[in-house]
């Protein structure tokens, strides 16, 4: 048995919600075992104790939108990338994630979740993949950002079926549907439909919303804006309880709006995501996305025609972000990258939470979310 003393306890209150805690001992092995008072704990039945100095102690972060980092993308026909991504992203506090594939030939973007599906049945020393993001082909042509054009389909469930188990969300244009039961099938099999790359007008989101698709990827970014006569399918996730993917780097979406869009929503239905690419990690230089150079400067990725193409985002760096946006809380943040995602995800049971039972899924970092120590499944990963 470890166990984490003098830390503040991010942990779920009575209601659900999260709070920060002081005086409190975590104890756990590959699970959480017990969380006691400090006075009530005893060092030395511990084969390991940490000592937290008063740093955050807070299940580790969920990213369900993920390209790459360190030099590896999900795309990458290369084994080992996943296992480069999910070790990378530990360093960042992440404990979970799901890798994202983009708009590709439709035989690279299956090979993509096959090898996805391995690295879920693997037993890795990096974040868990969960899953898989497929963000494309599916999408609009007048909102595809940096993806691909001539590789765009429209919708059709038969092309993602043998990969139920291994999609967890697939991005669509519900413009684009020629299925009227794409959405229903995909809830069918588990897979949580969102919306993105869109040039929907708001009836149109409003109505895929209220069908059951029930995200929205990289809100703002590549969809339809706010105005006060078409509002758009920003407006329509604004107008639901669609949970909103946002990437928090303050270059996809401005201070402001974060704040707005917080507001909006009332600090819930909110998942600050990364949306990295194979740049992120490596600082300034030309990479490479889907076959397309990509200029990255500081914080900036774009395409050589200025597109902006992802980001270089770590999701401990953009939750520190989010915050100084935001106002919020630390404990309400942490909820964001842990909470919502897992329920969504339908893993809350077994992850997203300090709770007994649960994954020793574990991140340390103090109040601008500089990570300390990453545990996953008790074993330290950073």
């Amino acid at each position: 048995m470890r166990a984490i003393q003098n830390g503040v306890l991010i942990l779920p209150n009575a209601d659900g919600h999260f709070t920060a805690q002081e005086g409190l001992v975590l104890c756990y092995d590959e699970r959480i075992t017990n969380i006691l008072p400090a006075a009530e704990f005893h060092a030395a039945d511990a084969e390991m104790v940490i000592d937290a100095a008063g740093a955050y102690v807070a299940p580790g972060f969920l990213n369900v939108h993920i390209h790459g980092c360190d030099g590896a993308d999900t795309m990458d026909e290369d084994a080992d990338a996943l296992r480069r991504i999910a070790a990378f992203q530990a360093r960042t506090g992440v404990t979970s994630l799901l890798p994202t594939t983009m708009t590709c030939a439709f035989d690279a973007v299956e090979r993509a979740l096959v090898r996805i599906r391995r690295a879920m049945n693997a037993d890795g020393t990096g974040a868990r993949v969960l899953g898989a993001h497929m963000e494309g082909p599916f999408i609009s042509p007048a909102k595809k950002g940096a993806q691909d054009e001539q590789y765009i389909l429209p919708p059709a469930f038969a092309k993602i079926a043998p990969y139920a188990d291994v999609i967890k969300i697939i991005t669509i244009a519900p413009e684009m549907l020629t299925e009227e039961d794409f959405i229903a099938q995909c809830r069918t099999h588990g897979i949580i439909v969102s919306l993105g790359h869109t040039a929907a007008d708001y009836e149109t989101a409003r109505a895929a919303i209220t069908d059951g698709a029930a995200h929205i990827t990289h809100l703002c970014n590549a969809m339809t804006g706010l105005n006060h006569r078409c509002p758009g399918v920003l407006g329509a996730a604004l107008d639901s309880d669609a949970n909103c993917e946002l990437i928090v780097d303050n270059v996809h979406v401005h201070p402001a709006m974060q704040r707005i869009i917080y507001a909006a929503k009332r600090g819930a239905h909110i998942i600050p995501i990364t949306d990295s690419l194979r740049a992120c990690g490596l600082g300034d230089g030309v990479s490479e996305l889907g076959g397309q150079k990509v200029f990255v400067k500081g914080t900036l990725a774009t395409l050589a025609d200025g597109t902006i193409a992802g980001s270089v985002l770590c999701l401990n760096h953009g939750l520190s972000i989010f915050r100084e946006n935001t106002g919020a809380s630390i404990p309400a943040v942490v909820e964001t990258a842990t909470r919502t995602p897992a329920e969504e995800l339908g893993v809350y049971d077994r992850l997203g939470s300090l709770t007994v039972g649960k994954y020793a899924d574990i991140a340390i970092f103090d109040e601008q979310f500089r990570i300390h120590r990453t545990v996953i499944g008790g074993q330290d990963c950073f």
